[in-house]
């Protein structure tokens, strides 16, 4: 049990923990005033509860298709005070859009399986968790941009690499870099995360930096003014 300010998260079941890469989306993505979230890929169901309690008019649907992670996060959501406004699916992505053709949304989010043309991790879930391929995204993009309301942002969490391959792709399907957070480890570091926004309009590109440490087990002054609402440690 992983305890927070305002919520607990049980991560029995899901192959892949709470994680920096999962708060940090959770606290990083902006956006204004959605109404509507979809979280695709919500493991423990973390990222949709700190949107939850972030934007406090929003209603929350989550996905997931591994069903272990998906009875997880589904618990985390009851037993939280932000119960009424989530909602969890044990499904991929693709079903639930197809099951729901018309829903459209203000805000999607996703820590997604990123490890294209990479040695699989052991362990079938944790490298369902972890890994994916080109068709993948092709498939995750030209599904979000058709559910996505005109003002509303796809923001994911990638690895640098991975990144710049995505960045390519949503040119097919009518969508445009918003927002590139480029995320390192230490202040001498070379950054090994993008967490990058989508939109279907054509805006100024907002670039930014962040970085974790400022040296060893020492979080910087900007990483914890991110989660000082999050972690008890703060």
């Amino acid at each position: 049990m992983f305890q927070f300010k305002q919520f607990a998260v049980d991560q029995s079941g899901c192959a892949m923990k709470i994680n920096t890469d999962g708060v940090l989306i959770g606290a990083l993505t902006q956006a204004n005033d959605p109404q509507s979230i979809l979280d695709i890929g919500t493991g423990t169901g973390v990222i949709a509860l700190m949107l939850a309690q972030r934007f406090l008019d929003s209603r929350i649907d989550a996905v997931e298709i591994d069903e272990a992670a998906a009875t997880t996060a589904d618990r985390n959501f009851k037993a939280s005070k932000f119960a009424e406004r989530l909602t969890g699916y044990y499904s991929g992505f693709e079903e639930y859009f197809q099951q729901n053709p018309g829903q459209k949304y203000d805000l999607i989010v996703s820590n997604p399986p990123f490890y294209i043309h990479s040695l699989k991790s052991p362990g079938e879930s944790k490298s369902v968790a972890k890994h994916a391929d080109e068709q993948f995204f092709d498939s995750l993009l030209d599904s979000t941009s058709k559910h996505l309301t005109e003002t509303g942002l796809l923001w994911l969490i990638l690895p640098v690499t991975t990144s710049e391959v995505v960045q390519v792709i949503t040119a097919n399907y009518g969508l445009h870099l918003h927002s590139k957070i480029n995320v390192k480890s230490y202040p001498q570091s070379e950054a090994h995360r993008h967490i990058v926004a989508f939109s279907l309009s054509e805006f100024p590109v907002i670039f930014g930096d962040f970085t974790i440490y400022k040296e060893p087990k020492k979080y910087t002054a900007q990483y914890e003014y991110a989660l000082k609402d999050f972690f008890t440690i703060f």
